[in-house]
């Protein structure tokens, strides 16, 4: 609870500025969505850019919660509800609360992840790593390895879930975290 009290000037901030920056994504519209699928999650080279989390050495986590995907820091990875297997409705601020993983997604050496790897390509031209159709995301909020303080809440018009192995949402788990409050709020996946 100690942590709480700047979370909700960050939120109405972050809900604000990402409502004006939605504007303008600028996303590729038509059949060529800028969407590309993948072989399921292999050890393949990934490219990165400046200024967000890297989409290479992606294995899984025990947390509080339950087991997440995790970059190669070891921090948990999100996926957005109002986000499409196209497009990703993060931009401005709202990519600054939640890093994109950015670059063509590799899974670490000896992880076992049975999902589809994929990309999509952001309004900046750079490209997003997706995981069974979720673009995917770090979140600011998380200091150490096995955090999951983004986990339901809903910030930026939807509803944040960190990623599990399976693509479902990550809900609770068997090991009740008392100092986190989850999110509040209706909503769901938004397509």
């Amino acid at each position: 609870m100690t942590n709480r009290w700047w979370a909700a000037p960050v939120a109405a901030a972050a809900v604000a500025l990402v409502a004006s920056a939605c504007g303008s994504s600028g996303t590729t519209s038509g059949s060529g969505s800028g969407a590309t699928s993948s072989a399921p999650a292999s050890s393949s080279t990934a490219g990165t850019t400046s200024g967000s989390s890297s989409a290479s050495g992606i294995t899984t986590a025990s947390t509080s919660k339950g087991t997440v995907l995790v970059n190669a820091k070891g921090r948990t990875i999100y996926w957005f509800a109002i986000d499409t297997p196209a497009k990703s409705n993060c931009n401005g601020s709202c990519a600054t609360y939640w890093p994109p993983v950015l670059g063509k997604p590799s899974m670490a050496a000896g992880a076992k992840l049975t999902g589809m790897f994929g990309t999509i390509k952001r309004s900046g031209g750079q490209l997003q790593a997706t995981y069974d159709g979720h673009p995917l995301y770090t979140y600011a909020g998380d200091s150490a390895s096995g955090q999951v303080n983004g986990n339901g809440k809903n910030v930026s018009g939807g509803l944040w879930w960190a990623m599990t192995p399976s693509g479902a949402k990550l809900t609770g788990g068997a090991k009740p975290s008392p100092s986190k409050s989850k999110g509040s709020g209706g909503g769901g996946y938004g397509y």
